[in-house]
């Protein structure tokens, strides 16, 4: 590539986000096409069914395989008939693009459906969110690499950061952390998430979906985000950076520090 500024251009290397499509089937029949970074794909697949309230437990899906084809990858699943039954209602003809977590649904019903109230009484302490945040900008391995993927990460509620999954779609990587932490048997409810993105209503929805508490952005929320939020006990700040931090949604998830 060439590298230019005011006063001068040179020819350099540079490492490039791999961006690929990834084919979700489930029982043998294509469901959607998501634009992904291909790694982590397990994670990915898992926490999309989970997310989308394809499945309700990790219990109730299996791997096939993933097969590398010339085009990208294309993953198989299996979940129970009655699962599958009910997802040949919901078409999803179109991909979904590296920015958005719903691109291709068919109807309004399908974007805008309301999970169950979060269950977790889960309340943390501020100084456990920014140290988690702290930790999470230390453990971002492509995104040093690229400068364009996104990370969402999982902590306790002392903010120690127990997981963190990669991706150039934000919800992509929310997804593949949801998939680590059922792959790994870590609760949803005893923690909280965080995202170096803006906090959208996709991300909303698959938090809460999945029994996630409290959800910190470093950006800012949508006004859809915000109205899930509030209505399924979700804890939702924004800005969560340089030591600050703004609640939109369910303020007692979220403890003032003491001096």
């Amino acid at each position: 590539m060439e590298q230019r500024s005011r006063d001068a251009v040179r020819t350099t290397v540079d490492t490039i986000a791999c961006e690929v499509p990834v084919a979700l089937h489930y029982n043998d029949v294509p469901f959607a096409v998501l634009m992904a970074t291909p790694c982590d794909l397990a994670d990915l697949t898992l926490g999309f069914s989970l997310s989308e309230a394809i499945i309700e437990t990790g219990d109730a899906w299996q791997l096939d395989g993933i097969k590398e084809e010339i085009e990208g990858f294309v993953v198989n699943m299996r979940i129970p008939a009655e699962r599958a039954a009910r997802l040949a209602q919901r078409s999803r003809p179109l991909p979904g693009y590296g920015g958005c977590g719903i691109c291709g649904s068919a109807s309004i019903e399908d974007v805008m459906r309301m999970p169950v109230e979060v269950s977790s009484q889960l309340s943390v302490d501020e100084t456990s969110l920014h140290r988690a945040l702290d930790a999470l900008h230390r453990q971002q391995p492509l995104n040093a690499e690229t400068g364009a993927t996104h990370a969402a990460g999982f902590a306790n509620a002392r903010g120690e950061l127990l997981l963190v999954r990669e991706d150039v779609g934000r919800h992509n990587a929310l997804d593949k952390l949801i998939g680590g932490l059922h792959g790994n048997n870590i609760p949803t409810g005893d923690g909280f998430a965080i995202t170096t993105s803006r906090a959208s209503y996709e991300l909303a929805m698959k938090s809460a979906q999945v029994g996630i508490p409290l959800l910190a952005a470093i950006s800012a929320p949508t006004t859809l985000a915000i109205a899930l939020a509030q209505s399924t006990g979700l804890g939702l700040v924004g800005f969560a950076r340089d030591a600050q931090c703004v609640v939109y949604a369910h303020p007692q998830r979220l403890r003032r520090s003491t001096p």
